[in-house]
């Protein structure tokens, strides 16, 4: 999720858990990091979302933040821990960098590495530390525009590895990257009710928002029923900035 204002996630999150185990086969583990600023917060387990008492607590939690990146995992690298649950962070350039991903890289970990090395052993976890070291080494700062442009060409190149469906915020903007479904959609006034697909659970938004609002919520497949979801064309990169689209390669 982005917003250009602090949101909480508690009507979506309500419905992706449920994915895990319940409506859907994610069940070995779940995580979810909120953004504060440069930092965040970050809530791992390793036991599946829908059973989870953790992420009912963290379902009950009104966090609000401009930047939230969720994750439930399908183990195919790695053990099923909490060292290799998502999503995965790491400082740089003074703030907190966050991944997930969705898919499987083979041949990965053939990949060099220089500053950054993973704490589990998922080839999620080795792609991310790869992606941050190129960002590093060519752009040294650079500008949000340059980022995006590298972020995308390191997704068309990991992606030749096999499924590379991810997700990666910089504190700033949400970069979201798909190599076979992603979907995403932008809500701003006039608001209305949403209904979720993996609960039975609807909102009227319009009544817990203000009309300068805007919210974006990237998922691999639509969150609610009642709602148009935007598909990204496959080896597309998009840039998400204040609750909106704002930059698109591929």
């Amino acid at each position: 999720m982005n917003c250009n204002v602090p949101t909480d996630i508690q009507f979506s999150f309500r419905g992706f858990r449920q994915r895990g185990g319940s409506t859907g086969p994610h069940s070995d583990g779940w995580g979810i990091a909120f953004y504060e600023g440069k930092g965040c917060r970050l809530f791992h387990d390793d036991s599946p979302s829908a059973d989870s008492p953790f992420a009912h607590f963290v379902e009950q939690l009104p966090i609000k933040s401009k930047n939230v990146v969720a994750h439930i995992r399908r183990a195919r690298t790695g053990r099923v821990c909490i060292a290799n649950t998502h999503p995965f962070h790491r400082e740089l350039w003074g703030r907190t960098w966050v991944f997930a991903h969705n898919g499987q890289l083979r041949g990965i970990k053939r990949k060099p590495l220089t500053g950054f090395h993973p704490i589990g052993t998922t080839d999620s976890e080795h792609a991310f530390c790869y992606i941050l070291d190129r960002v590093r080494a060519e752009l040294g700062g650079a500008r949000r525009s340059s980022i995006g442009r590298l972020v995308h060409q390191l997704g068309v190149e990991l992606a030749q590895l096999g499924e590379f469906n991810f997700l990666l915020s910089d504190a700033r903007s949400l970069f979201a990257f798909c190599s076979k479904k992603l979907v995403y959609i932008e809500r701003k006034a006039p608001f209305t009710k949403a209904a979720l697909s993996d609960d039975d659970f609807d909102i009227d938004f319009s009544q817990v928002t203000t009309p300068d609002d805007r919210v974006v919520v990237v998922a691999t497949r639509p969150l609610t029923n009642n709602e148009v979801w935007m598909p990204f064309r496959v080896g597309e990169l998009r840039v998400f900035a204040d609750g909106a689209s704002v930059a698109s390669y591929g």
